[in-house]
């Protein structure tokens, strides 16, 4: 039931992403904390909504595998950053790919690309890109993750470090100006700083809510690697961090 203007709008909202923090509804609705947090309580109330610790999510979603949850999030900030870096990626180019929602956007953008050599551990990649336009698809071994359907540790590590790519391409959950690139996951981490190794360009692809966040584990300093994509600029601090260590940056507008 929706009870309001304004409970029809988060809906909506949600409907197109997912899950969102009440700090991006308050600002996207224009009104307070506070405000958003009565909103959302009915809607709770009467099943509608999920409640979440400091964010929301549509009920009808939440039985989503996590992957496929997480590809809804921000979902058009991340089709447009994996547009605008298919662009840069040229016909019969090698290209490593980590797993991740932004990764496997971009995957989709490059199934207009032909004789392609990809790399990943991304199951999701893998069949996106194996069989078509002439491409060659290599996929690290070892046990593949239920949530995500991609491999991980030491088999897929050594797997991926044999290979010498064009493009090694990188998402990340984190990024904060002091501890740089951070993920949640020791052993994702480790796999995405063996791909950042192997490329001739390293870049590293993040929607801005990822901005201002740290994860458990450290991957690398903004020295790590060659390129930012991303769909906003960063705050201050992430940009002079960026300039600093060298790092492009570009932004993907619509």
């Amino acid at each position: 039931m929706i009870h309001s203007k304004r409970h029809g709008e988060i809906l909506r909202l949600l409907g197109e992403e997912g899950t969102i923090t009440i700090a991006s509804l308050a600002e996207r609705l224009g009104v307070s904390l506070e405000t958003v947090r009565r909103d959302v309580k009915p809607l709770a109330d009467d099943g509608s909504v999920l409640k979440m610790h400091g964010a929301v999510g549509l009920a009808s979603m939440m039985g989503e595998a996590p992957f496929e949850r997480r590809m809804r999030e921000n979902a058009e900030a991340k089709r447009l950053i994996a547009r605008m870096v298919a662009a840069t990626i040229r016909d019969g180019e090698a290209v490593m790919l980590d797993t991740g929602t932004t990764t496997s956007f971009l995957a989709r953008e490059l199934l207009g690309h032909r004789r392609l050599t990809v790399v990943t551990n991304s199951s999701d990649i893998a069949r996106t890109l194996a069989t078509v336009n002439g491409n060659k698809v290599y996929m690290a071994g070892g046990e593949l993750r239920s949530d995500s359907g991609a491999a991980f540790g030491i088999s897929a590590i050594e797997f991926v470090s044999r290979f010498s790519v064009d493009h090694a391409v990188i998402s990340i959950g984190a990024v904060d100006a002091d501890a740089g690139l951070t993920d949640y996951e020791l052993e994702e981490a480790e796999f995405a700083r063996m791909v950042l190794s192997r490329g001739q360009r390293s870049l590293v692809v993040t929607d801005h809510t990822k901005f201002g966040r740290q994860g458990l584990v450290r991957v690398c300093g903004f020295d790590g690697f060659s390129e930012l994509a991303t769909d906003q600029p960063p705050p201050p601090d992430i940009a002079a961090a960026l300039s600093r260590a060298g790092a492009r940056l570009t932004i993907a507008t619509a």
